[in-house]
């Protein structure tokens, strides 16, 4: 039996899911990927809030002329810098069941430049 690329990244993200659990003093970093673009926002599972969201279609990052690496790295440095002004340092890093590898990794560490930490 042989499982496409969706349902075992959905197995991978339900995995994650149970070990990695967002709350107001600590809130899950979620980061989805499409072919072109890169999704990320800070949750609170306890109330089911987004507290913060950047994405690379965001009109302040400038993503036309760059690869799509770069402008991970430029969505994780802008969601690290709305998680300081909301007040947070300290968030679990949910990879969405992607490998930590390429854009998610990019995001990762520009998150880590602009002062979260995980």
């Amino acid at each position: 039996m042989s499982l496409s690329k969706v349902n075992k990244r959905n197995r991978i993200k339900k995995r994650i899911r149970q070990h990695v659990l967002g709350s107001i003093s600590r809130p899950r970093l979620s980061v989805f990927r499409s072919n072109k673009e890169i999704y990320a926002q800070l949750v609170d599972d306890v109330t089911g809030n987004t507290l913060a969201s950047a994405s690379s279609r965001d009109n302040d990052l400038k993503t036309d002329s760059i690869t799509r690496i770069e402008a991970s790295k430029l969505v994780g440095i802008s969601i690290g810098k709305k998680a300081l002004k909301a007040g947070i340092e300290k968030i679990g890093f949910d990879r969405g069941g992607y490998l930590y590898h390429g854009r998610v990794k990019s995001l990762a560490e520009g998150a880590r430049e602009a002062g979260l930490k995980f």
